[in-house]
């Protein structure tokens, strides 16, 4: 017998409909918050992990998550928020970093253990408009704190770079 409304492949459907509020090209699926899943015919719990302790598009997200399951027709949906393990940008999934790419914003290309920085270097961050590597980082904080601003050298473009962490 089946004690749940959807199976959790079907919940994850549903979540993949929201929107990052911030950079609605990606879904919150996508940028990787969500982190389980457990549900029952009347309630369901999502725990998630925000991408900043302060991040102020997180309230949003679990506004935007308990729209959506009780459209769904869960009577009952929490959001359980965990911070450990902190959430990485190693979770932004492959997809999520194209579009980012196409939408303007340089996604993060390291792991969340960038080696360049470890070791003193400056990073390189490629244009997303001309695919140059010739930039230079004009402010450690962009349009949000979870990005930085940089300026292409060839093309003279500013863009945000998704900051690695």
């Amino acid at each position: 017998m089946n004690n749940q409304l959807y199976s959790n492949e079907q919940i994850m459907g549903f979540l993949h409909e929201i929107p990052d509020p911030e950079i609605p090209v990606i879904d919150i699926v996508e940028l990787g918050v969500i982190r389980e899943i457990n549900a029952s015919i009347d309630s369901i719990e999502v725990t998630i992990t925000p991408t900043y302790s302060g991040c102020p598009a997180m309230k949003q997200m679990e506004d935007d998550i308990k729209k959506k399951l009780s459209e769904k027709g869960y009577k009952e949906v929490k959001i359980k928020t965990i911070f450990n393990p902190p959430w990485t940008t190693d979770w932004i999934t492959e997809e999520a970093k194209e579009k980012l790419n196409k939408y303007g914003i340089a996604p993060p290309e390291h792991s969340s253990i960038d080696k360049a920085v470890l070791l003193g270097k400056e990073r390189i961050v490629k244009c997303p408009r001309c695919a140059s590597t010739n930039t230079k980082i004009i402010s450690q904080f962009g349009s949000t704190a979870c990005k930085a601003l940089y300026q292409c050298t060839d093309c003279l473009e500013p863009f945000d770079y998704f900051k690695c962490i």
